[in-house]
């Protein structure tokens, strides 16, 4: 059995889900999300609790079992609380801002870097050097989230660039000076 597959899910409250099909469906307060299921994992809801079930042990089936779990886990998660990636830019003159519903870089190019939200994705700046990606669907978030910081990447030698808030960047001496 599976570590991660055999753990039970437990729906919060003001969250319905309902399988339809080969379709696992999640309402809640932020929204709703669907995943599709394989045809070889059963999804039972019953108690408040969604608990997987292989129907064989093949070596797919076994593969999706954890994988299947976790999805509908962030669909859980993500209609009841939502999920938020922070970035942060460092570098002077470097700054980013909101203009409707889109997000406008200035990371030192000679023209600005526009970037649309998709539906079911929100962009805050709560300061011109920090950005808030939001939404319900977990993979969007962190799509979005790393098209962002692949406009500008932090450089190893000062630093400069965009990154999520928290990560480490290794820093190299670079020339030494005679």
């Amino acid at each position: 059995m599976s570590k991660v597959g055999k753990q039970p899910i437990s729906l919060p409250s003001g969250v319905e889900a309902k399988v339809n099909g080969n379709v696992f469906e999640c309402k809640g307060p932020k929204g709703s999300l669907s995943v599709d299921i394989n045809e070889a994992i059963s999804v039972n809801i019953a108690d408040g609790n969604i608990v997987l079930e292989r129907k064989n042990e093949d070596k797919l089936t076994r593969a999706m079992h954890g994988t299947l779990r976790s999805l509908i886990n962030n669909t859980v998660v993500g209609v009841s609380e939502g999920y938020t990636k922070q970035l942060e830019i460092q570098g002077v003159g470097y700054r980013a801002q909101l203009q409707g519903k889109k997000l406008v870089l200035n990371v030192g190019f000679c023209h600005t870097v526009e970037i649309e939200a998709p539906e079911g994705i929100t962009f805050t700046c709560p300061d011109q050097t920090h950005i808030d990606v939001a939404g319900i669907d977990k993979q969007a978030v962190g799509q979005i989230a790393a098209e962002i910081r692949a406009v500008r990447k932090p450089e190893p030698y000062k630093g400069k660039g965009i990154r999520y808030v928290g990560e480490y960047v290794r820093r190299k001496a670079g020339k030494s000076a005679k």
